[in-house]
C-alpha cells in the first residue's frame, strides 16, 4: 500500500501517477475541510484543479500516523519549510517503512538533506529511502504531458521496483543509485532558477543566461562531488534536465520569485504576492550553511544568498558575478 504525505501540487501530481498502477492509495491531507471538498469535487480544491481523481480509490485522512500505519511505501511531498514540523507529529515506528522523498529542499533547522534526516531521526535504513528527481512540473502531469523522472536509492534493485510503480504512458522513469547527488541537485536547481528570474528582470539576454546555467551546473557538480564522490553524469535529465525546466519554465515558482526580486520587490512582498512556496529561498540559506563546512566554490549560489538574506542590490551583485564567468 502506498501512502502520500502532503497536499500540494507536487503531492497531487504524484498521487495521480501512482494511482495509474495501483487500485488504492492512502493520502494524508492536513485539513479535514480540504478532504471533504476534494471528495465532493473529485479534485484538489487548492492545487492542480485540472487533475480529476476517482476518489473511491483513495482513503484520505488528516491523521498522519494512521496513513503511515496502513502504508508500506510512503511518498513524502511536503514543502521543505514545513517538513520537520509535520514529521515531528509522527509517533509511529518508521524503521520498517520504505520512504521516497519528493521534497525539493532541506531540513533547514538541522542543515540536513531530507533523506539524511529520515535515516538519522527515524532509523530508516538507507536501502529503504529514495529520492524523486527530474524535469517534471506538476502542472504538466495534470495535463498528462510526456515527463521523465529519475528515482534514486542506494539499492538499485529497489530503485527499479519504484520505477515500475511510477511508470505510466506519459511518465518515463530511470533508476539511479545517486541519492545524494540527485537530492543536492534538486535543492540547488531552485537557487539557479531564482538567479535566472532575477537576470531576466534585469534585462540580461539569452547569451548570458546560457553562460549562467553552464556555470550553475559546474557548481552543482562540485557540491555533489564534495557531498558524495561517486560516479554521476551531471548532464543526465535527473540533474541538467531538472535545472533547465526549473530555470526556463513559466510554471517555475522559483523563476517567478527571482523575477520579482529583480524588479525590486522585497522578499516578504514577493512571497506574499506569490501565495506559494518558492523552495529556492530556503534552499539558498541551507546550502550556504552546509557549504561553510564543505568550502565549495559556489559564486552564483553565494550571490543569491547575499541578495536574499543580506539585502544586497540584485543589479550590483549580478554585475559583479558576470566578471567571474568565461
Amino acid at each position: 500500500m502506498i501512502g502520500i504525505l502532503g497536499s500540494g501540487s507536487w503531492a497531487t501530481a504524484l498521487a495521480k501517477i501512482v494511482l495509474t498502477n495501483n487500485e488504492e492509495i492512502k493520502w494524508y491531507i492536513r485539513k479535514q475541510e480540504t478532504i471533504d471538498e476534494f471528495i465532493e469535487n473529485r479534485r484538489n480544491p487548492n492545487h492542480l484543479e485540472l487533475a480529476y481523481f476517482d476518489t473511491s480509490k483513495i482513503e484520505f485522512s488528516c491523521d498522519i500516523n494512521y496513513v503511515i500505519e496502513k502504508s508500506d511505501v510512503l511518498i513524502l511531498a511536503i514543502p521543505s519549510p514545513y517538513v520537520k514540523q509535520i514529521l515531528d507529529e509522527i509517533t509511529t515506528d518508521l524503521s520498517g517503512k520504505k520512504v521516497i522523498s519528493a521534497v525539493k529542499g532541506m531540513i533547514a533547522e538541522e542543515n540536513m538533506r531530507v533523506t539524511e534526516y529520515l535515516h538519522t531521526k527515524f532509523n530508516i535504513p538507507h536501502n529503504q529511502i529514495g529520492i524523486v528527481a527530474g524535469p517534471c512540473h506538476a502542472e504538466e502531469i495534470a495535463l498528462e504531458r510526456l515527463s521523465y523522472l529519475t528515482i534514486g536509492c542506494v539499492d538499485i534493485e529497489q530503485s527499479k521496483e519504484w520505477c515500475e510503480m511510477m511508470t505510466t504512458k506519459y511518465v518515463h522513469t530511470t533508476p539511479s543509485n545517486d541519492v545524494i547527488g540527485l537530492e543536492v541537485s534538486s535543492v540547488m536547481k531552485n537557487i539557479y532558477a531564482i538567479a535566472m528570474g532575477m537576470c531576466k528582470s534585469l534585462h540580461y539576454g539569452d547569451n548570458f543566461l546560457a553562460v549562467l546555467l553552464t556555470n550553475a551546473m559546474h557548481e552543482i557538480n562540485r557540491f555533489a562531488e564534495a557531498s558524495s564522490n561517486i560516479p554521476r553524469d551531471i548532464i543526465h535529465s535527473g540533474y541538467l534536465g531538472d535545472v533547465l525546466v526549473t530555470a526556463y519554465s513559466n510554471f517555475s515558482r522559483n523563476r517567478q520569485f527571482g523575477q520579482m526580486i529583480g524588479m525590486g520587490y522585497s522578499v516578504k512582498a514577493a512571497q506574499t504576492e506569490m501565495e506559494m512556496v518558492a523552495e529556492g529561498y530556503y534552499g539558498t540559506k541551507a546550502i550556504h550553511k552546509v557549504n561553510k563546512q564543505l568550502g565549495v566554490d559556489l559564486p552564483i549560489a553565494e550571490a543569491i544568498y547575499q541578495i536574499l538574506y543580506k539585502r544586497k542590490s540584485p543589479k550590483l551583485t549580478i554585475k559583479e558575478l558576470t566578471q567571474k564567468f568565461q
